[in-house]
């Protein structure tokens, strides 16, 4: 402890102990002090509200003084605004011990407060990656004066960035930003718990990795336990009402956080909640900004209250001193249970909890197998997708924006030869040059009329962001912005009048604006609808599915079951017993003429696409999570046949191309390099092969 103090800036230390009280530092912030300070490249990894923040800051801070960083010299980059927001006054308060200055920077900032910036720019700035980019892409920028003096990037959430595109995105971004300070740029990653984190460091390093100092810190993180801690229930309710009923009956005069993993599912709950004569407030992607910032703001203040979310309040957006967390169903991994279960248990002397309310018997089994992996110890690795190479396309495009025109031979240079935007790209660089994406003028490239008619809209602003959003509604009463909905609600045919669902209150449309996609209401006591379009879902994981087929087996989690959870467990394992065996996998019929045949594969929906697309002989194209289904006329000996050296002719699932566009800037790529990217990053070969080599039994059913 006396170390880490010794080596932070005399005004941090004074501060900590005068300012916040503190009387110690906790052993992350104590045991990050020395690698930041020696700027190594850095992942801190603690469970919500670990201190994760102070731990990067701190010793920041203390560099920014020791070493005379001028300018902006720190970028704080978040997955999410109303993180961002949260963060704003805490690191304005640290920043100003030290005379420095902390700013905000995304889309919902004025743009008078960005011009100012511009202008006199801050000694760290908090933003997110595509803010970043639309930074770098705007001609009102000067690139050069704005980031020239930049040392370090913090990285909060980073598991969030990793696992999908906006990783990949925010990578390349990081690359270019080192290109324009002309030095390596300090990386620190801050996460709750991963499974890999030396592999989730290395990824942050970008094209530092194997170059520069790497340090994980995480004590206590990985220290051996017989179980996981925690007050955690499972309980099956059947219903959302019953799930309204049970929650407003329990803890009264406490405040309660409800996750939900839809939209929808937050609509209905809390229109149920207020129904019951609950103090209810909602939280998710559609509604709007005012309405959510109203809604975590009251709920801060309140006490005996609930507020139901999806997975936007599971990051560390501050709601104030929870008491319980509720989770209908179940989320699809352990790692997004323990940033939830880590809002509980803030306060001295009190337990982190969750209790879990089960919809469905499919939905209790999933949470009862959720809860066997978390009760092993077991947390997901996080790993990048596959074969980025839309990412490839939008950044090259990105580039020339940035650059006007850029040399046909120097484009890797922009990402210090990072894969995949080094060499390897150059085939896609030449289909963008090919379909008019790009202008070739001897050796520059610069933006073609194809990237002008297709991103060009609004000053490229589409380009900024890797991730797509379908189109919806805005909803208008009078002049307040309720939210966003599904236009689809819209259109579909309805009896009388029409109806939404939205902020847990129902608006009847009085006027919709087809042109401009906006739609008025007024409030209503009629039942309203809430929907919206959900990008298709990867489904469960491997590991996940064979839990919950343990369970069927007879493992329990080490948790407490209601008598309901344990009476309903008890009926599903009766009813889904032919599909589990202990000794290996099975293949059940059922019928006789159109015979329902099934290999339970217990695999998770990659394996299963997988496996679907390598056995064409004998499948029949459907699967879902737990299985896959086979031809009626299938037989022991047809079985044998197909499914001979199959683990070493595994193919890659069909992609329909529907489903490409829910990949953004596929458009850019060769056709056939659009489907393999998509293909590659629903298969999983590896648990398919393992499925292959294990011994099947048939069972005839009923």
């Amino acid at each position: 402890m006396s170390q880490a103090l010794e080596r932070l800036h005399s005004a941090v230390v004074h501060h900590l102990v005068n300012t916040l009280g503190w009387r110690s530092l906790r052993p992350l912030q104590q045991q990050a002090v020395a690698p930041v300070l020696d700027g190594h490249d850095a992942l801190l990894l603690a469970p919500t509200a670990g201190g994760k923040t102070e731990a990067a800051c701190f010793p920041v801070l203390t560099a920014m003084e020791q070493q005379r960083w001028t300018g902006l010299s720190v970028l704080y980059v978040c997955p999410l605004k109303a993180l961002l927001n949260n963060l704003l006054p805490r690191l304005r308060d640290y920043a100003a011990w030290l005379g420095r200055r902390v700013e905000l920077w995304h889309g919902d900032v004025p743009a008078t407060a960005r011009r100012h910036i511009l202008r006199d720019p801050p000694d760290i700035l908090l933003t997110t990656p595509e803010s970043v980019e639309a930074m770098l892409v705007s001609a009102n920028v000067e690139h050069q004066r704005l980031f020239g003096n930049l040392r370090a990037i913090v990285v909060d959430e980073v598991h969030a960035f990793a696992g999908d595109d906006r990783g990949w995105h925010l990578l390349a971004v990081l690359e270019r930003l080192t290109v324009l300070a002309q030095r390596p740029i300090q990386r620190i990653g801050l996460s709750a718990t991963v499974g890999n984190p030396e592999q989730l460091l290395h990824w942050l390093q970008g094209s530092g990795r194997g170059h520069r100092p790497a340090t994980v810190v995480a004590p206590g993180v990985h220290a051996p336990s017989a179980t996981p801690q925690g007050d955690i229930e499972l309980d099956y309710v059947g219903s959302v009402d019953n799930a309204a009923t049970v929650i407003s009956a329990l803890h009264r005069g406490e405040k309660r956080l409800v996750f939900c993993d839809s939209r929808q599912l937050v609509e209905q709950l809390g229109a149920a909640l207020r129904m019951r004569g609950v103090t209810t407030f909602l939280s998710h992607a559609s509604l709007s900004v005012d309405e959510r910032r109203r809604a975590e703001a009251a709920f801060a203040e309140a006490r005996d209250c609930v507020i139901v979310s999806t997975s936007t309040l599971e990051l560390g957006i501050d709601v104030g001193d929870l008491d319980r967390v509720i989770q209908l169903d179940s989320p699809t991994t352990v790692a997004s249970f323990l940033q939830r279960l880590g809002r509980t248990g803030r306060r001295a002397g009190s337990t982190r909890n969750c209790l879990f309310l089960a919809l469905s018997q499919e939905s209790l089994l999933w949470a009862a197998a959720l809860l066997e992996l978390w009760g092993r110890g077991y947390v997901e690795p996080v790993k990048a997708p596959l074969e980025p190479r839309h990412i490839v396309a939008q950044q090259v495009l990105a580039l020339c924006l940035q650059e006007h025109a850029v040399g046909g031979r120097l484009w890797t240079e922009a990402w210090n030869g990072l894969a995949p935007f080094d060499r390897s790209a150059e085939p896609i660089v030449r289909h963008l040059v090919e379909q008019g994406y790009l202008d070739r003028d001897g050796e520059l490239l610069f933006i073609g009329p194809e990237a002008e008619r297709r991103f060009g809209h609004r000053n490229f602003m589409d380009m900024t962001a890797v991730f797509t959003a379908p189109p919806q509604f805005t909803v208008l009463a009078g002049r307040q912005e309720i939210g966003l909905i599904d236009p689809t609600l819209l259109t579909e045919r309805s009896e009388g009048p029409r109806v939404l669902l939205l902020g847990g209150r129902s608006w009847k449309v009085t006027w919709v604006d087809w042109k401009r996609r906006r739609c008025f209401v007024e409030e209503t006591k009629l039942k309203g609808k809430a929907r919206w379009h959900t990008p298709g879902a990867t489904g469960r994981s491997a590991a996940l599915a064979r839990a919950a087929r343990d369970v069927l087996l007879g493992a329990t989690p080490p948790v407490k079951l209601t008598q309901r959870a344990v009476q309903t467990l008890t009926t599903l394992r009766e009813k889904r017993i032919p599909t589990v065996a202990s000794e290996g996998l099975v293949i059940t019929r059922e019928g006789s003429t159109e015979a329902d045949v099934r290999w339970w594969t217990w695999a998770g929906r990659k394996a299963n696409a997988t496996l679907a697309a390598s056995l064409p002989e004998v499948v029949d194209g459907r699967f879902d999570d737990v299985s896959v289904r086979l031809r009626p006329d299938l037989t022991p000996q047809l079985w044998r046949t197909a499914t001979t050296d199959a683990a070493q002719k595994l193919c890659l699932p069909e992609i329909d191309d529907r489903a490409l566009a829910g990949l953004k800037f596929s458009v850019a790529l060769p056709p056939q390099l659009a489907v393999d990217t998509l293909a590659s990053r629903m298969a999983d070969l590896d648990t398919a092969a393992t499925v292959l080599n294990e011994p099947v039994r048939f069972t005839i059913l009923g």
